[in-house]
């Protein structure tokens, strides 16, 4: 029996770019890297210990997030297609033992949109395949003869839908967030019953390429960027070990991704809305001060354009519901953040201290911002 001759990895990653940018146009450089990694770690699941998943999104309907999962359909293994599918399909597809489907799930949005309600049985598939340990645990029987059974969850999954996902899905997740093609963006039509045959060329060879450098990305552990840690390295490491192993370019071109992509996800993500007040507390309320009354945190917070805070489900923030919010959250002292007296002229009114914030400001906040924000006008501090 012949040995296969060895492939180049990183000119075989350079054709599956190449590919994709003749049919997709994505929003920046970062995401034609992030996608071709992807659609080789697809191939090498079981060298990992989590995947990633990889989401493409947009604001309105026709802006390449479909053709985009076609293209990853023709370059992946065993790819299964699914709409509106139930949680038991796909589970039991995972754990059917032939092979792991890679999931494409498209219109994700009418599953987790603001119309479609909860859906924590689908959602708790995506968040336990994520990991090579992950399983859904479902009774299986009859009446009194049913029993417990585990079901690996672990798979590859790409989603792609309108507006955003649940944060358990987002933070696994490689965000691309496409958007419509301008009048000068130019890309092939694809047709399937042409272009198919070449993408399955594509992923027939990644699959042997797979085979030929599984040893070298088994045990690899990749340098992160710096400053991606926690949740963004788990994402990143199988596909930063793709592209070392690969060579050529690719190493640095995938670092360079990885830091693009994290930053902008940390831009999208605001967080819980706990964290947004708190980080809205210290960048744009209390800015340069050490105390305020209530009634003004409320006031400053209400006007903030592109805040959540004035309209609340239909109402704005209450007093009732700031206490009720920042008592989540403790001092430096491990006590509730709760507001406190602050003697004004000639009166006593509730507000709350800088020095209560601080801890909570450290602990969950985001960097601030490198320029802060100087006290908005009549915030002075109060003798």
């Amino acid at each position: 029996m012949t040995t296969p001759t060895a492939i180049d990895g990183a000119a075989l990653l350079n054709e599956v770019e190449a590919f994709h940018r003749r049919f997709n146009v994505f929003p920046h450089e970062a995401a034609f890297v992030a996608v071709t990694l992807w659609d080789a770690h697809a191939h090498l699941l079981d060298c990992f210990d989590s995947t990633p998943r990889i989401a493409f999104l947009s604001p309105e309907p026709g802006s390449g997030k479909t053709r985009a999962l076609e293209i990853v359909e023709t370059l992946v293994p065993q790819p299964m297609t699914a709409v509106n599918a139930s949680a038991a399909a796909l589970f039991r597809s995972v754990s059917s033992g032939n092979g792991k489907p890679t999931i494409l799930f498209d219109e994700i949005d009418t599953v987790f949109g603001p119309k479609a309600g909860d859906n924590e049985e689908l959602r708790g598939f995506l968040n336990a395949g994520h990991r090579r340990t992950g399983v859904t645990y479902r009774c299986i029987g009859d009446g009194g003869q049913q029993t417990v059974q585990a079901f690996p969850s672990y798979c590859a999954v790409a989603v792609a839908g309108l507006g955003s996902l649940p944060d358990t899905i987002m933070s696994r997740a490689v965000v691309i967030r496409m958007r419509r093609r301008a009048r000068n963006e130019k890309v092939e039509p694809f047709r399937a019953r042409v272009h198919e045959a070449e993408g399955h060329k594509l992923r027939d060879r990644l699959a042997t390429w797979a085979e030929q450098t599984r040893a070298s990305v088994v045990d690899a552990w990749p340098d992160m960027p710096e400053g991606v840690t926690d949740r963004p390295a788990d994402v990143w490491e199988p596909l930063l070990a793709i592209a070392d192993a690969a060579g050529g370019t690719w190493p640095n071109r995938a670092r360079q991704a990885c830091v693009t992509l994290v930053t902008a996800s940390k831009a999208n993500d605001k967080g819980s809305l706990g964290v947004r007040l708190l980080t809205d507390l210290r960048d744009h309320v209390m800015a340069g001060i050490d105390r305020l009354p209530t009634v003004a945190i409320l006031d400053r917070l209400n006007a903030l354009d592109d805040a959540p805070w004035a309209d609340l489900h239909g109402k704005p923030l209450d007093n009732r519901r700031l206490s009720k919010m920042l008592a989540e959250y403790m001092t430096a002292d491990n006590e509730p953040i709760a507001s406190r007296n602050i003697k004004t002229a000639g009166s006593v009114l509730k507000g709350y201290y800088a020095a209560d914030l601080w801890d909570a400001w450290a602990r969950y906040c985001p960097p601030p911002p490198e320029s802060p924000l100087p006290p908005l006008p009549g915030t002075e501090n109060a003798a």
